[in-house]
């Protein structure tokens, strides 16, 4: 079986697929690439199937070797790309030959990217998945990130002649990562116990992407929300729950989260806007924007 071997992997580098579904009541985390939108389209460069597993490269620099002729494609964060000597564009399928080395600068725009090969990664799987989730120490490549030396498996599919050529994502698909975000918030769960006061500070500001955010999720800071309700039992927590600790810095939670919590939450965020944020930087901010008005 054909690799790659990781000559610089960058501070977190992953093996990703869309994660472990149906596994919540189990106590694992749905894992699974943090910026899905992107993660698909590196796939749909290479006529893979949907959840084939992929690198999520964060910030870089990412380097590597291939030991194999194969086809890959690159989406997610802006940065520059090198195949030796050969400047490659994001978004875009390209080929590689054996003895080849792809180089992928330090991020200028954005916080992930995904690398596809035709025919996928090969890494072990676990209820239906090979998505890595540190905490739990599951996936991937013994269930840790990529370290120097790493060799990461892949098989040789040959290339159909009618989809030989390389293609690219059109430009307007393409995402603008430095914009301010707005995160479309569907009420839910605890919503009825903020009141219109809270409603509106959430609506009316801007928050900063905290340095604390991570996979699990991210942290925003702003005015602080107050809860006014009572105190709840542990529950199930959905992918983008917006969950309001004592400190009333609220937190929008995403693929790594925990499978129960107490604290309460306004709602859900639009699955497609948690991709978006998942590619936002400490410091850039998000808006809120409530779906439901109150009657």
């Amino acid at each position: 079986m054909a690799f790659f071997e990781v000559l610089k992997p960058g501070p977190l580098c992953f093996v990703q697929d869309e994660g472990r579904t149906h596994c919540q009541h189990l106590g694992f985390a749905q894992g699974g690439a943090a910026d899905r939108q992107a993660f698909c389209w590196a796939n749909r460069l290479l006529h893979n199937p949907r959840n084939t597993a992929a690198l999520e490269i964060t910030l870089g620099p990412f380097v590597a070797q291939f030991s194999a002729a194969t086809q890959l494609a690159i989406s997610g964060a802006a940065t520059d790309i090198q195949l030796n000597d050969r400047k490659i564009y994001a978004w875009s399928s390209f080929h590689v030959q054996a003895g080849d080395r792809l180089s992928i600068a330090q991020f200028s725009q954005g916080l992930r990217t995904y690398l596809a090969v035709r025919g996928g990664i090969k890494a072990p799987f676990l209820f239906s998945s090979c998505s890595t989730v540190v905490r739990e120490g599951l996936g991937g490549l013994e269930g840790r990130p990529l370290v120097v030396k790493d060799r990461v498996h892949y098989s040789c599919v040959s290339v159909p002649k009618q989809i030989r050529s390389n293609l690219m994502v059109p430009f307007y698909e393409q995402p603008d990562y430095s914009k301010i975000l707005k995160l479309r918030l569907i009420p839910s769960y605890q919503f009825e116990a903020f009141n219109q006061t809270q409603m509106l500070a959430l609506s009316e500001q801007l928050y900063r992407v905290s340095q604390n955010s991570n996979r699990m999720g991210y942290r925003l800071e702003g005015e602080a929300i107050k809860y006014q309700g009572k105190a709840i039992l542990s529950e199930g927590i959905a992918y983008g729950s917006v969950q309001v600790p004592p400190d009333g810095q609220p937190i929008v939670l995403l693929n790594d989260r925990q499978t129960i919590g107490g604290y309460p939450k306004m709602g859900c965020v639009y699955r497609e806007d948690c991709y978006q944020l998942a590619q936002r930087r400490p410091g850039q901010y998000v808006q809120f924007e409530v779906l439901v008005r109150r009657c």
